[in-house]
């Protein structure tokens, strides 16, 4: 690998944007099927997606990495406002726990 801290980097980057890109993907098929979907939820959403958009692209910045751990608990307590956003909380969680080994196996 040529530059190993860009891959890293992009890695984050990706996947808080996938993340960003899925939340709000969701919205309406938690609306249609999941029943009440209040105010609070849509606004807490659109919130953590503009998050990861932001913290995408401060990838460079090591308390990033971080930041974007603390992202993932907040999008697993938002499963107290609805349980499909739990899920979602545990899948991304997984997904950005794999990014942080992957990070440490590259970069030491």
């Amino acid at each position: 690998m040529r530059n190993p801290d860009k891959a890293v980097r992009g890695l984050g980057a990706g996947t808080l944007a996938l993340e960003a890109l899925v939340l709000l993907l969701a919205i309406q098929p938690i609306r249609v099927v999941g029943g009440d979907l209040g105010g609070a939820a849509v606004a807490a959403i659109v919130a953590l997606a503009v998050a990861c958009v932001v913290l995408a692209g401060q990838m460079k910045r090591p308390w990033a990495w971080h930041a974007g751990t603390v992202l993932q608990g907040l999008l697993l307590l938002s499963g107290l406002l609805h349980w499909s956003l739990f899920a979602l909380g545990v899948i991304f969680a997984l997904v950005w726990a794999y990014a942080l080994h992957v990070r440490r196996v590259i970069l030491g």
